[in-house]
């Protein structure tokens, strides 16, 4: 199973990978990120969530990744997944809100 937490440049987004305890995290962020960043396997440039087809690439990008379970934890990007939820889940992903 694949899990994709964004907010990569966030602390939060760290501390529950170190909590998840599992090699097949990946980290995203739709802010800028450093180059040396993106450079790692594990990290990915996220869309936005204004834009209006944000859900539509974030669809694309978990099936592109085989992501299983995306940790939304931002309101903004859970607020547009969310709207999605059932899409998501047709495709067996699961979107959830960390707290």
């Amino acid at each position: 199973m694949k899990i994709l937490i964004t907010a990569a440049s966030s602390a939060e987004a760290h501390k529950l990978k170190n909590q998840l305890n599992t090699d097949h995290v990946l980290l995203g962020d739709y802010l800028e990120l450093p180059d040396f960043m993106l450079k790692n396997a594990n990290m990915l440039k996220l869309p936005n969530p204004a834009s209006p087809s944000y859900t539509h690439e974030m669809l694309t990008l978990c099936l592109d990744k085989e992501v299983n379970k995306v940790y939304a934890l931002k309101d903004d990007e859970f607020a547009n997944l969310l709207k999605a939820v059932q899409l998501f889940n047709e495709y067996g992903i699961e979107v959830v809100q960390s707290s």
